[in-house]
């Protein structure tokens, strides 16, 4: 019963006043039992001539009616203040455990607002107060965690942009000091370095899309061997030209995925390719599928430079490059194609997450899509 009263607020609030209550009547008949024979007493002194000279008269007994009242009313009146005073100081500090949580919201809320994200408030008890408040705390560390994102994302799309910009400005300037010769090499690096940038506007775009759910899905039966047979046509010249193996592995009797066929396919494309990506000549890289309870899990296993373990758990956020001397120009992409392969299969209820051994041993991405029950 006590746990029961620590952890509801409604349950806190009416035992309070319960409390109010019995404590006033409490000390009401405590106070009137000690006022009352003094108040009569003084009532009655009155009376000691009347009372000598009368004795046993009706208006004797009328008088000492009346000084009985008078007294136990003086009796109850300074009781009831001493009920009110004691009532009035218990509420007091009952409306404050209640209050004073409130008011430091409130307070906290407002540095918030003024851009104080590093502002908690104190948990205090296990009541629906002290879970606002957690819930409270949970909610300023969210807006932080925002704001730093905000921030590191504004500075990683000016170092990226600034990349080919950079590269193009300097072409152009040695055009026109005449260093560099208006061939067609020349022309062919300036307009590879706007195809970057242009690149990397549209892989923005993407993500922008991608994570506001800007986008319409088409949720079907897919077959999982159609699926990933059209991937690798896909990316079939790519790794010849690298002289890699690229294979498929599939367990047998595979039920078929429930998901969008060209989302599905963008997020295979986009693993496979940053496996070739990764992977030096005369590697392989492998796409197997297998069913796990409910779930199709789908896996890019390569045999590429790998990736060391503290770098695993950031893997998927935007920008991110293990190696950060690897820029766009060099193969290194944007950081951005694992950002949106996680968010569109978190849209279509699947998880996806990375295991390598370390450097120079692969990596393997793996995700999983609900398969289509009949």
């Amino acid at each position: 019963m006590v746990d029961y009263f620590r952890r509801h607020l409604g349950a806190k609030i009416f035992f309070s006043y319960l409390v109010i209550i019995v404590l006033g009547v409490t000390v009401l008949a405590v106070a009137s039992q000690f006022i009352l024979p003094g108040a009569f007493n003084r009532h009655m002194m009155g009376m000691g001539t009347m009372m000598n000279g009368m004795m046993g008269g009706a208006d004797s007994t009328s008088q000492l009616y009346v000084d009985f009242r008078a007294s136990f009313n003086e009796a109850l009146a300074y009781a009831a203040l001493a009920a009110t005073l004691a009532a009035l100081a218990l509420s007091y500090l009952f409306s404050r455990s209640v209050v004073a949580p409130v008011l430091a919201m409130s307070r906290a809320t407002q540095r918030i607002a003024e851009g104080r994200y590093d502002e908690r408030v104190q948990v205090i008890g296990a009541d629906e107060l002290a879970q606002l408040a957690m819930r409270f705390n949970q909610m300023a560390e969210k807006l932080a965690q925002v704001e730093t994102m905000r921030r590191r994302l504004i500075g990683d799309v000016s170092h990226e942009l600034r990349t080919p910009l950079t590269a193009i400005k300097g072409s152009m300037e040695g055009l026109m000091d005449g260093v560099l010769p208006a061939n067609n090499e020349t022309y062919q690096q300036i307009h590879l370095e706007a195809d970057r940038l242009n690149r990397l506007v549209d892989d923005l775009q993407e993500l922008s899309r991608v994570e506001d759910r800007a986008y319409q899905l088409d949720f079907r039966p897919l077959d999982v061997a159609s699926l990933a047979r059209t991937v690798i046509k896909r990316l079939a010249p790519r790794a010849e030209s690298k002289r890699i193996i690229l294979d498929l592995e599939l367990t047998p009797d595979l039920p078929p995925l429930l998901a969008d066929e060209d989302r599905a396919i963008q997020i295979l494309t986009n693993l496979t390719g940053n496996a070739l990506q990764y992977t030096p000549e005369g590697g392989r890289v492998t796409i197997s599928a297998k069913r796990v309870n409910d779930e199709i899990q789908i896996s890019v296993r390569d045999t590429g430079i790998g990736i060391p373990p503290e770098h695993l758990p950031h893997i998927f956020d935007r920008f991110y490059r293990v190696d950060k001397s690897r820029s766009r120009a060099n193969g290194g992409g944007s950081g951005i194609g694992l950002t949106i392969a996680r968010a569109l299969v978190e849209a279509q209820g699947g998880r996806i997450w990375v295991e390598s051994e370390g450097e120079g041993k692969g990596s393997t991405f793996t995700f999983t899509l609900p398969f289509a029950k009949s």
